[in-house]
């Protein structure tokens, strides 16, 4: 009935090195889950962020209008606040403080139940040598698979 929803962000990967993964839930609001099953949605250029009660939203998250929403629909680029226990959120909280470090989403899914779930990292961010390291890893095996192929 249900296509599988499963939007990555591929470029997080590259530019940080992921340290700790937790799946948040994502309070949204009127027709943002009906673009989010249609696939309608990029997290490309998101990042994570507490407020001063301590909240953690996704910033800079794009959810596309949805199609018939007429003048219900939501804003594109809102803020949305992640579900996740406090336990998790004071360590995040700490976490963050350390030079270097942040939160970023890896993907955004729909799951069993039907509810979104945001895929989160805590994540360090990579030096220009490590980048170059993952491509030169990421062509080796490459190579490789295209030579086992020939056999």
């Amino acid at each position: 009935m249900q296509k599988n929803i499963n939007i990555q962000n591929k470029k997080a990967r590259f530019e940080y090195e992921i340290l700790d993964k937790y799946v948040a839930g994502i309070q949204l609001t009127g027709t943002e889950i009906k673009s989010i099953r249609q696939s309608k949605a990029r997290i490309t250029e998101s990042f994570c962020e507490f407020n001063e009660r301590g909240e953690l939203f996704v910033i800079n998250m794009y959810i596309e209008e949805y199609a018939f929403g007429n003048h219900y629909n939501h804003n594109p680029k809102s803020e949305r606040r992640l579900l996740l226990n406090k336990q998790e959120l004071k360590k995040l909280a700490r976490e963050v403080e350390v030079k270097g470090n942040t939160i970023v989403p890896l993907r955004l899914f729909i799951n069993e139940n039907g509810w979104a779930k945001l895929e989160v990292a805590l994540a360090k961010g990579k030096k220009t040598h490590d980048k170059r390291q993952t491509m030169k890893e990421r062509d080796t095996k490459r190579d490789l698979a295209r030579i086992k192929k020939s056999f």
